[in-house]
This record gives C-alpha cells, sequence and structure tokens, in this order.
C-alpha cells in the first residue's frame, strides 16, 4: 500500500482563535469538531487544530517540538491573481505576511505567512503543476 497523508494537524494555543482565523481564510469547519479540536476540509486532505500540549501529551514529543519546527504548508493556487488574493484575505484574517507574493526562482510565483501561532504557510501559483478543477496537483511521475 502506497501512503497517502490524509490529515496535518497544526498546533495552537487557542483552538477558538485559530478556527476563527481559518474560517476567514475560508475553510468550512467540519461538524467533527470538538470544544479541543477542529477539522476542516481543505481539498482532499483534512487539516486539524490541536493545542501544542495536547498534542505533544498524545504523541509523547516533551522537549522534541520548538516554534513551528521547520514545517511549511503549502497552498497551491491556479494563477499569480489567486496568489495575491489569498495572501490579502490571510492578511485581513490576521496573518503575519512574511513575504509579499512575487516571481519565485524556480519559475513559479510565491509569497508566505504565518498564523498567530507561528504556522508558515505558502501560497503559491506552479505553472509547471496543472491543478485539477477540484485543487489537486498533477504532479509529474
Amino acid at each position: 500500500m502506497s501512503p497517502h497523508i490524509s490529515l496535518v494537524t497544526l498546533c495552537v494555543a487557542d483552538i477558538a482563535k485559530a478556527t476563527s482565523f481559518y474560517e476567514r481564510l475560508g475553510l468550512a469547519k467540519s461538524s467533527a469538531s470538538q470544544e479541543s479540536v477542529t477539522f476542516f476540509r481543505a481539498g482532499s486532505v483534512v487539516l486539524a487544530l490541536w493545542t501544542r500540549e495536547e498534542q505533544v501529551e498524545d504523541a509523547k514529543a516533551e522537549g522534541l517540538w520548538t516554534g513551528n519546527g521547520g514545517i511549511v504548508v503549502a497552498m497551491n493556487c491556479a494563477s499569480e491573481s489567486e496568489v495575491d488574493a489569498m495572501l490579502d484575505k490571510a492578511r485581513a484574517a490576521g496573518a503575519t505576511i512574511l513575504k509579499p507574493a512575487e516571481k519565485a526562482s524556480w519559475g513559479g510565483y510565491n509569497g508566505y505567512f504565518a498564523d498567530a501561532d507561528g504556522n508558515v504557510w505558502e501560497v503559491a501559483y506552479n505553472p509547471f503543476w496543472p491543478m485539477q478543477e477540484n485543487g489537486r496537483i498533477d504532479l509529474p511521475e
């Protein structure tokens, strides 16, 4: 069986505040959410928000995670204008823009933002990876 990434969990300090932020980005909260965890359908992946303390306890990872742990989550868009619009939406929702969108050295167009918990997101348009209508990327073999 080939492994499938089906869920990404972001560790947050305040579930309600983080949930509100991601709802303002346009994600819809799932009814599977609970007081201590929020789930969003994000294309073919589920985005979960959970407190850092509970995640550390569950994973028995005390002392391993500092900051965002060097992880960047990417959101691909179908055009440069969609990248600009998503970064504007993130800024309006309270994100810190780390890098405004610009032409990337690899031939695409991207920018970065951080949420209130320091989780870093790339918003990118990659002309070399066609995007299906459902948002899935057609990655070359």
